[in-house]
């Protein structure tokens, strides 16, 4: 017997395991350093770059609270609106496609798909002229134009938003839904049930894994969006955190603790968002997988 035969797997795996555990330490120690750094001053930054934080500045995170918070509101507002606008439009879509037979369906499908290949950046000029021209009347309130179109408003995030998610929204629902079982729907329809009713009392609710999915796929892409908050808000008050961030970082550029606070505040959100909705998000992608 050879000796390469007479290992035991645990040895054989050992070098895929130290691989692994190399990479997964590469991965984590950026975020180690962040809430390290985070508790300390200037002082302790430059003379103890490595070591813990004696004693721990908590004062770097009500600064940096009070600074970002306005930020993390507009950006509350701004995803959960996309979030519900993009989970309504593209599970009506989905479900025309996918429990519907019409002229076209397939060639409309495919030239929705086709969007796929289209790069962002190649529509934000067009996107601009858009927002700027629409018209909608209000004052400078939370959703007001102020005389701008849309610009300098959340419906300029929002809108968009909503309009851009709706391409690979669709194809994952289309897929899930069409694999429900055939069988419910005509029972349902023989005891008189509306379209309406097949949609929300047996599409929705069976779909909820894979609705969960996109919903945490569209909330990070909208949370972390810098490029276009930055294009078309131009009011302090209606900036998102992202934007925020920035010129919180601008004007803490010489503080490092403050602003690691700040990036660790808003970071939360999106870990507890993941960590509530993390079962249902492998769901989805496990089932969408299974049943594409």
């Amino acid at each position: 017997m050879s000796r390469s035969a007479s290992r035991s797997p645990a040895m054989r795996d050992l070098p895929i395991h130290l691989g692994l555990g190399l990479l997964l330490l590469l991965t984590f120690y950026p975020f180690y350093f962040l809430i390290l750094t985070s508790f300390k001053d200037n002082t302790q930054f430059f003379h103890d770059f490595w070591g813990f934080p004696s004693p721990p500045q908590w004062d770097n995170y009500r600064q940096a609270w009070e600074a970002i918070s306005p930020y993390a509101i507009n950006s509350v507002v701004v995803t959960v609106s996309t979030v519900i606008g993009t989970l309504f439009v593209a599970s009506l879509s989905a479900y025309a496609f996918a429990r519907h037979r019409f002229p076209g369906r397939e060639t409309l499908f495919y030239a929705i798909l086709a969007l796929m290949m289209v790069p962002g950046v190649l529509t934000l000029v067009s996107a601009f002229m858009w927002m700027k021209q629409f018209p909608l009347t209000g004052g400078n309130d939370l959703w007001g134009s102020g005389g701008t179109g849309l610009l300098n408003t959340h419906w300029a995030l929002v809108l968009p938003y909503v309009a851009g998610g709706q391409v690979f929204a669709i194809f994952i629902l289309r897929s899930f839904i069409a694999a429900l079982p055939e069988e419910l729907f005509e029972a349902a329809r023989l005891d008189g049930a509306s379209e309406w009713r097949l949609f929300g009392a047996i599409a929705v609710p069976l779909s909820r894994p894979i609705l969960a999915t996109v919903a945490v796929m569209t909330t990070l892409s909208t949370w972390n969006d810098y490029v276009w908050p930055l294009i078309v808000l131009s009011e302090e008050s209606k900036k998102t955190l992202s934007i925020g961030l920035a010129f919180f970082r601008g004007a803490y550029q010489t503080t490092y603790g403050p602003l690691m606070a700040g990036y660790v505040l808003a970071s939360i959100p999106l870990l507890l968002l993941f960590l509530l909705t993390m079962r249902s998000f492998i769901a989805g992608l496990t089932s969408g997988a299974l049943k594409a």
